[in-house]
Parts: C-alpha cells; structure tokens; sequence
C-alpha cells in the first residue's frame, strides 16, 4: 500500500478528508496526520510516506515551507496541495517543490480521486526507476517483479492457483476465464478475489511477470527483441514493447544496451 499522511490545521477537514475517502481500494492507507507544518515535518521523518497531502496556510509553519524543509533533507514523497481561491498564488510556489496538483477547498471527491491516481502513478514510475537503476553489472537477473509474494498471503487456494499458472506457464495463452473453468468457478469471482490479494488485475500480474522474465533474456543479448517477446509469451512484439515501456519506462532495446550481463 502507498503510504499517506494528511497535513491540515483544520480539524474537520483533516478528519473529513481521511474517513471520507475509500483509500483501501484505491491502493493507500493513511500512515499520520499532522495539525501544522512543523507537526508535518516531524511526521515526515518518521513516518517517511510516499505521498503528502498538505493544505498551504497554518500556523506555526505553512505547507510550502515544510515542504522545502522535507526536500532539503532529502526525503522522497510525492505531493499535493489543499488551496482556498485566496492562496492560489502561494499554490504556484508549490511548482518549483515538484507539486503534482492543486486541489480547491471545498474539495470534490472525483477531482481528488483522479488527482490520486496521477500520485499513485508517477511513485510507481520513481520506484520502478530507482529499482531499474540500482541494477549492477554483475546481476544475473534483475527483480523487477516476483508474484511469488502474493502465494499464501489471503489462504486463498483459487488466488494461489492462478498465480501458479501464471508462474508455470506465462510463455503459453492464458486467461482468467480459462483458468476458472479449470478451478470450477465462475471467472467473476476469481478476477474480484485476485484483486482483492494483489491489489491489480491476472492480466496486469500477468503482464508483469511476463516483463520479469524477459528482463534476464535482454541482458544476456542471445536474442532479438521479437524472439524474446514470443519466448516470453507476447504474440505481438509492438504490445510486449509498449508493455515493457509502461513498466520499465524505456524501450526495451534501450534496456538491453544500458544493462548487459555478460555470463562467464
């Protein structure tokens, strides 16, 4: 889960903010909740959340200047700023400390999911990043992503099933309607019960693994891109491109010559 905290001085819009949104199903959970900047600030290094939702007036210390204070200590967090019209001219400070979006009190519940979403997005993309860059030259394989961590995590027999499939047989065509047939359920209830464990979609989890084990066959650079993509279980090489891309953010090619292992 992505971890939240919730910096606003008002107290019924702190408190409305955090028992009003279904953050559970869209992939958050608020970790605090702070009543002034410095309260945020401290909040901040001990908590170390992936997203801070922070209003721009309060006293002791406002929202922007916290978030100065947060950079210059390098932490790493997305952000997003609760404004009043007033403030909208303190808000474009907020530009330069890497604000993703202004949110206009009162807030407006579709608004603010959509401007979730784009948090969520862009510390998907950091993460998958700084894995990608961390990457040595003597890894045999990169761990981009294992669904191993899902087996056994909800003692859900179905769930563990399918994942196993994918695990056993990602090179071949699957689908979750197959594998219901196989299970003897309907593929309605597998698909909700294998997102209530994992948290995405099979064709994502999928996709995803599918991604990993094309990972150690474009450092070893013993095939073509288009051979890597059919062994990997992608029947069209420009989607197994877009896909690695969206999960990667580079082009595969591009991930071959900037990560080969060279095997001895």
């Amino acid at each position: 889960m992505i971890k939240i905290l919730v910096v606003e001085d008002e107290n019924i819009i702190r408190k409305g903010l955090i028992g009003t949104i279904d953050w559970l199903s869209a992939g958050f959970v608020v970790a605090g909740e702070a009543i002034n900047g410095k309260d945020g600030l401290e909040k901040i290094e001990k908590i170390k959340p992936d997203l801070v939702i922070t209003d721009i007036r309060m006293p002791v210390m406002d929202g922007l200047e916290m978030l100065r204070k947060a950079e210059e200590k390098s932490f790493k967090f997305e952000k997003i700023l609760l404004t009043s019209y007033g403030e909208f001219e303190y808000a474009q400070e907020g530009i330069k400390l890497g604000v993703i979006d202004y949110i206009l009190k009162p807030i407006d519940e579709d608004i603010f999911y959509k401007a979730l979403e784009k948090a969520k997005e862009k510390i998907k993309r950091r993460e998958t990043l700084e894995t990608v860059k961390n990457i040595s030259e003597d890894d045999t394989e990169l761990e981009f992503f294992n669904p191993k961590i899902f087996l056994g995590k909800d003692k859900n027999i179905y769930v563990d099933k399918a994942i196993e499939k994918i695990i056993s047989s990602y090179a071949e065509k699957l689908n979750i309607k197959d594998i219901a047939e196989e299970l003897d359920i309907s593929a309605s209830y597998l698909s909700r019960k294998f997102k209530d464990v994992t948290g995405e979609t099979f064709l994502d989890i999928l996709n995803k693994y599918r991604i990993q084990k094309s990972i150690k066959l474009l450092q070893k650079q013993e095939y073509k891109i288009y051979e890597i993509s059919e062994k990997v279980g992608f029947t069209d090489y420009k989607h197994f491109c877009n896909v690695f891309k969206k999960y990667l953010h580079t082009a595969p090619g591009d991930f071959a010559k900037k990560n080969v292992v060279v095997v001895k």
